[in-house]
């Protein structure tokens, strides 16, 4: 059975039990919830994450057929109340370039050999060799208030991203809407009512380390996201409503729908949330951080950033002179990025940010600079970090770099021109916007002139009415797929029905 053949049938989770020991149902025994994943996948190891109901051992069977013959067991990491019963397993010893399908499993730990009910996944790991390579990237779950409306489909971007059968997704920020509760409807502008499912955990904005888990939780109660997750590895970012709307470092909140008014506090809880209910790898020496590299062979590397935990005030944005207030990556993100770049033998390298460079993104009805774009002109304040790591690429002469982002819950492709920009000193790239997944639709945004962005394509009407919900179908994801034979990039853009709306084909170049 073929890995298609797997994602079409594997519902049928009975037939894949294979050489699995006998399973009794009895309440006694540690039960998983909904909440499972793959992720963070190497040439030889990947993480799996999910949780239990109850204090228990998480074993997982990997195996490279989906009968389960000749299985391999590792044991996870005991699911305790410290970590509300989240637990990971990090098989380290694995073949490159291979499907793997996995169950997971949970022990209780006051009647050894006490097992609960299986579940079942799969994802790959990454290749050494010159394969075709397909992911999808998008943004922003569960925003707005549109939660799970089970009579409009549910998460349906979820559903038409499993379509495409992409190697791994990245999830650029925005998993969860830490910030907005989830209430029982929405009226909508065309007399209709949104209906969503509710449940305790997003009732409020979430200030508590369990009122920030409780937001995954939410998430994982929708069919379809939770049957992608289960097929397809992720990679997670946050970006700024896994805190609160446009949050930085040393805030203090003035919304009274906070007991808690220290954003750096929500921030550490929310960090700790983020770890606990996703398949991530913790940094060794530096365990709170998030920006990371993950090659997938000669053919792609990806560089995610974090432009959250290291930047300065949100500000007008207009300093001339880099400090610590146009701080964005941050000095020590900026030098890894400039090495790791540098470093790197891929064809491609896709730099995976929360935030666009070139659209302008502000505080609500301000000129507060919530990205580095602060209006048409010469670089300043957080522009200053882009124009030093664009200048680098230059100066390195490093091919084939381009973005992908999300955050302004809109698609649109931006081409990068230095000769119709105002900071000239870099090489032509791209931008690839996509989002959102299931939340409000806004936009279009206006680009800022400093680097040259030229709008190619953009995925709503002019008109659109801010808030747009899901049921209008303007929810987006994209695609990126390499050719190993002619080593061309074809970028793609779908709405949440599946439907293509833009592609186009980069010639890689200095190959």
């Amino acid at each position: 059975m073929k890995r298609r053949q797997f994602i079409k049938t594997s519902s049928m989770g009975a037939l894949a039990l294979g050489t699995a020991p006998s399973i009794s149902f009895a309440s006694a025994r540690p039960q998983p919830s909904n909440a499972m994943a793959s992720g963070d996948c190497s040439e030889s190891s990947a993480v799996i994450w999910a949780k239990a109901d109850r204090p228990s051992l998480m074993w997982v069977d990997l195996a490279r057929d989906p009968s389960f013959n000749n299985y391999q067991r590792y044991r996870g990491g005991a699911a305790l109340g410290a970590s509300d019963y989240n637990a990971k397993t990090y098989p380290n010893d694995l073949n490159p370039g291979q499907q793997y399908f996995y169950r997971v499993q949970f022990e209780s730990l006051d009647k050894p050999g006490l097992f609960g009910k299986p579940q079942l996944g799969q994802f790959k790991t990454a290749s050494r060799k010159r394969e075709r390579l397909r992911f999808c990237w998008s943004g922003d779950t569960a925003g707005q208030g549109y939660g799970i409306d089970a009579s409009r489909g549910g998460m349906l971007t979820y559903k038409a991203m499993l379509a495409r059968q992409p190697d791994f997704f990245i999830h650029s920020g925005d998993q969860i809407y830490a910030d907005n509760p989830i209430s029982a409807s929405i009226q909508l502008s065309d007399g209709s009512s949104w209906r969503n499912i509710v449940t305790p955990g997003k009732a409020k904005v979430a200030e508590s380390l369990q009122e920030f888990r409780e937001n995954y939780y939410y998430n994982y109660l929708d069919t379809h996201l939770r049957e992608f997750h289960r097929k397809i590895p992720s990679y997670i970012q946050w970006d700024d409503h896994e805190v609160v709307n446009n949050w930085y470092p040393g805030e203090i909140l003035d919304d009274p729908r906070y007991r808690e008014k220290s954003v750096s506090l929500l921030a550490e809880r929310s960090r700790r949330a983020l770890f606990d209910c996703n398949p991530i790898t913790q940094t060794p020496g530096h365990p709170e951080q998030i920006y990371r590299q993950r090659s997938f062979g000669p053919l792609l590397d990806v560089f995610f950033l974090d432009l959250r935990s290291y930047r300065g005030p949100n500000s007008r944005n207009r300093q001339a002179q880099q400090s610590a207030a146009t701080d964005f990556m941050g000095d020590r993100q900026l030098q890894w990025l400039k090495q790791a770049l540098a470093s790197s033998k891929a064809t491609w390298k896709i730099i995976a940010s929360d935030m666009p460079i070139g659209l302008l993104v502000t505080e609500w009805q301000s000129d507060v600079a919530e990205n580095g774009a602060n209006g048409d002109g010469p670089a300043l304040g957080r522009e200053l970090e882009i124009a030093e790591l664009l200048q680098f690429i230059a100066k390195q002469d490093i091919s084939n770099v381009h973005f992908i982002t999300a955050d302004v819950h809109y698609c649109a492709s931006h081409y990068y021109d230095p000769a119709k920009a105002q900071f000239k000193n870099f090489k032509p790239f791209w931008e690839f916007v996509s989002g959102p997944l299931h939340a409000g639709t806004f936009g279009p945004g206006k680009l800022d002139n400093t680097f040259g962005p030229q709008l190619i394509f953009k995925g709503i009407p002019d008109n659109l009415t801010p808030n747009s919900p899901p049921s209008d179908n303007y929810q987006f994801f994209g695609e990126m797929e390499i050719n190993p034979d002619s080593l061309v990039l074809t970028v793609r853009h779908f709405n949440r029905q599946g439907e293509l709306l833009w592609e186009k084909g980069l010639e890689a170049e200095g190959v």
